[in-house]
């Protein structure tokens, strides 16, 4: 089930977030706020995935950006990346933005989620994350609505 996040979610989508990071390294670095971090500044709207009541799965979306998308490594394969991805994508279309997202070119699973959703690649750049790491970042943006017939 994918519902908004409530208040009382976040310490489970932090352990979430945890589990992720030991996983398969997202994000990148480990926040040292990591619930301030699931709530950035800006912050449109979120969303949880539950799996008998348990929070397994995490997307935010502040303004057209869509991000914070995690979903716990047992969960997976069960569709709720694309499910949460799809949430935050309508809520941003009804705002009459065409959402975007940034990943890693090295998650490689993201990408594979994102482009078998129809997501289109449209950058591609090198950024400066801090302590001279450089790290190449894919700019992804929705497909276009399907007009209503």
């Amino acid at each position: 089930m994918i519902r908004r996040r409530r208040d009382t979610d976040l310490d489970a989508c932090v352990a979430v977030l945890a589990e992720v990071h030991a996983h398969s390294g997202y994000p990148h670095h480990w926040p040292d706020d990591p619930a301030g971090w699931l709530t950035p500044d800006g912050l449109t709207a979120a969303w949880v995935a539950e799996t008998d009541g348990t929070v397994v799965g995490h997307v935010a979306l502040c303004g057209p950006e869509v991000g914070r998308l995690c979903v716990a490594p047992a969960a997976r394969g069960a569709g709720l990346g694309g499910r949460l991805l799809r949430a935050a994508a309508a809520q941003a279309a009804a705002r009459g933005l065409r959402p975007v997202l940034d990943v890693k070119a090295t998650d490689t699973a993201a990408i594979g989620l994102y482009e078998r959703l129809g997501w289109l690649r449209r950058a591609t750049e090198r950024q400066e994350w801090g302590g001279g790491e450089t790290v190449t970042v894919h700019r992804y943006e929705a497909p276009a609505a399907r007009p209503a017939h």
